[in-house]
């Protein structure tokens, strides 16, 4: 699985379950996967919303 920002591969740790989060747009289903690293460089919210 990769990022949805920095397209690098995201870990994945016990029972295939990433070591990031995953997020959805507000009126869409497909979810966003994002690194750990994207995560500390942009905490809010919106702010991920816009680089994807």
């Amino acid at each position: 699985m990769k990022c949805e920002i920095c397209k690098n591969k995201i870990e994945e740790i016990f029972l295939s379950k990433i070591k990031g989060t995953i997020i959805k747009k507000p009126g869409s289903s497909k979810p966003h996967y994002l690194c750990p690293d994207c995560q500390k460089k942009h905490p809010k919210k919106e702010e991920l919303l816009e680089k994807i």
